[in-house]
């Protein structure tokens, strides 16, 4: 199954997934609908956030490497309805962002975060070479 998740400078070494912190867990949404991805895009946009793409990588894929690099994966359905005020952050993103600004030269980036792009760039291959 394919999902669509949200990535900032794809492509380059400082490639790097959209995430949100909830309760000290780090969350990576997936959304199985790109609309909904791509208007979370447009929120992000309109609260001048860098405006990541949406990148279409299998589930499987994404929550392995979720699971590698200690993160959470949350799966967002088309038509999904927030019940809570946490679950609300799934359909649009909080009124205030972390600063994100050159985060791949921060000194606190560790070789998890590497290990985490380099997991991101083999998911993307091994599904270029099944397409």
């Amino acid at each position: 199954m394919l999902v669509h998740v949200l990535l900032y400078e794809a492509g380059t070494e400082s490639e790097g997934i959209h995430s949100l912190e909830l309760k000290g867990s780090t969350v990576i949404l997936m959304f199985e609908d790109r609309d909904d991805a791509e208007r979370y895009c447009g929120l992000l946009e309109a609260q001048d956030f860098p405006t990541p793409s949406v990148e279409e990588l299998t589930r499987i894929d994404i929550e392995t490497f979720c699971v590698e690099a200690g993160y959470e994966p949350r799966y967002v359905e088309k038509g999904f309805i927030p019940s809570t005020d946490e679950e609300r952050l799934m359909i649009s993103p909080p009124l205030s962002n972390l600063e994100v600004g050159n985060w791949h030269n921060q000194d606190n980036i560790n070789d998890q975060k590497t290990s985490s792009n380099e997991q991101l760039d083999d998911i993307k291959k091994r599904l270029e070479n099944l397409l």
